[in-house]
């Protein structure tokens, strides 16, 4: 009884050890004397500000918005406003309270999410400072200034590593869909180009959708180049591999997976929006493939009829197509700027998915869909016990560790049965590929909630006073007026 207890124990973990959102959910700040004048309208607006530049962050960094509202609400809580209305519209946050105890003063709050870029570095930096913000440690003139010192801060490392780690997981995601050392090195070029192309272009200012469109023509054309050439040199290159692998790369880069974490945590709008960005960027990525596939065709390398079902794996070694699925989600942190504990933790928690995927749950003969969300409930579930552990943010490994998975062959084989007027078979493929998104974010969901459960801090109940001081109703004015 007493190993059982130490197993829970270890893993549980110590109460001290929480996510930065778990003590947002569970519990208020545990010093309830406000630092700011809160019957001035100005230290009040600004202490909204500082939380919703917080949210600005959390949002750009693939944070659901359930999540990011209740990180919002504690820094607020913490600097003494208990009472703070807080709202998310795609790319929007308002915050809205009232102030005052005889006049009532209404302030409101309103920031703009200019862009969605996954910096996992400025992410954790955020973590660190709302976990310092809820202990009383850091006043609000600190705090804006730690928040101007992370929007103002470069990138953590030169763009050289940048796409080392996108070619880096363009060789793995190439073994995960069957190829061979061959095909690996190309898919690592294909990344390569893709993301070096992408580069160049995003300094320009073009939008992100044309970013896709020449994206997802740069991963035909290596794949129809070396197929072409694949026959005289006597190997066997599979192009759909090495273009899903594209395809794969640039769904990484893309909130596909994202948006549908919020649909099932609650903010359909948001989802919504969300997935129609996603949807058309996708719709690039489409319009880049066939684009490449016509002008091989005119070029006289036609690109042979895609296969109806993937290829197998070309190392049968489960051990390899289990380092492989870590690496590929290692390198997507990598390229999000993640640290290096996050690093490792993506890797740890996708290889936990990788081995359900391909040791458990592939033998046993399980369908595509049932696997990918089982994969997905590991993923989550690892990854935020191990995340807590080491006070990372969940999300990082959430989001990186289901990287690896993504429908990139389903899409490839949707578009060129649609190209081909095979209507049924197109849209049957484009369904699978929405399922598995789906079954991504739901899977990820679910173990991360079960993570929360179990590393949840002990609940304890606000202090109701302040939260009926920041309502407004009359019968609380004539009781006031009725003392004086």
């Amino acid at each position: 009884m007493a190993n059982g207890n130490t197993l829970w124990e270890r893993i549980s973990g110590s109460r001290q050890r929480v996510a930065t959102i778990d003590e947002a959910r569970t519990s208020p700040p545990p010093s309830v004397l406000a630092p700011v004048n809160l019957a001035d309208p100005a230290e009040v607006a600004a202490v909204m500000n500082i939380a919703a530049r917080i949210g600005e962050i959390l949002i750009a960094n693939a944070t659901t918005c359930s999540d990011a509202i209740k990180q919002i609400q504690t820094v607020c809580s913490s600097y003494g406003l208990h009472y703070v209305h807080v709202s998310i519209t795609v790319n929007t946050i308002t915050l809205n309270t009232i102030i005052g105890v005889e006049k009532r003063t209404p302030v409101n709050v309103f920031r703009v999410v200019t862009m969605i870029s996954e910096n996992y570095h400025k992410l954790q930096e955020v973590d660190r400072l709302i976990r310092s913000i809820r202990s009383g440690a850091t006043p609000p003139e600190l705090a804006e200034k730690i928040l101007n010192d992370i929007d103002t801060s470069p990138i953590p490392h030169r763009n050289s590593r940048n796409l080392l780690g996108w070619t880096v997981m363009g060789f793995f995601v190439a073994m995960l869909l069957g190829g061979d050392l061959l095909m690996m090195v190309i898919g690592g070029l294909t990344a390569f180009l893709i993301m070096g192309f992408n580069k160049l272009l995003s300094r320009g200012g073009l939008p992100a959708f044309f970013h896709n469109v020449i994206g997802g023509f740069l991963a035909t054309v290596p794949a129809a180049i070396f197929y072409d050439f694949s026959a005289t040199a006597g190997r066997t290159i599979v192009p759909s591999q090495l273009i899903a692998t594209g395809i794969i790369v640039l769904l990484a880069g893309l909130t596909l997976v994202q948006s549908l974490l919020d649909g099932v945590t609650g903010s359909p709008l948001n989802a919504s929006a969300r997935f129609f960005s996603a949807m058309l960027n996708t719709g690039g990525i489409v319009a880049g493939v066939a684009t490449g596939l016509v002008a091989s065709e005119v070029v006289g390398m036609p690109l042979p009829p895609v296969e109806l079902l993937p290829g197998a794996a070309a190392y049968s070694s489960s051990l390899l197509t289990v380092l492989g699925g870590g690496m590929a989600a290692a390198s997507f942190a990598v390229t999000c700027f993640a640290e290096r504990p996050a690093i490792f933790l993506s890797f740890v928690t996708a290889a936990i998915g990788s081995a359900m995927y391909y040791i458990v749950l592939t033998p046993l003969g399980a369908g595509r869909l049932m696997a990918t969300a089982a994969c997905a409930i590991a993923v989550g579930l690892a990854g935020g016990l191990i995340a807590r552990r080491f006070l990372i943010n969940p999300v990082i490994t959430a989001v990186a560790g289901v990287t690896p998975f993504l429908p990139g062959s389903w899409i490839y084989r949707g578009m060129y049965a649609l190209m081909n007027e095979q209507i049924l078979l197109g849209m049957m493929n484009l369904f699978t590929a929405i399922g598995t998104c789906l079954a991504l974010a739901g899977g990820v969901v679910f173990g991360e909630w079960i993570a929360r459960r179990i590393r949840a801090p002990q609940l304890y109940v606000p202090y109701q006073a302040f939260k009926r001081a920041g309502r407004s109703t009359f019968e609380q004015l004539r009781r006031v007026r009725g003392r004086r």
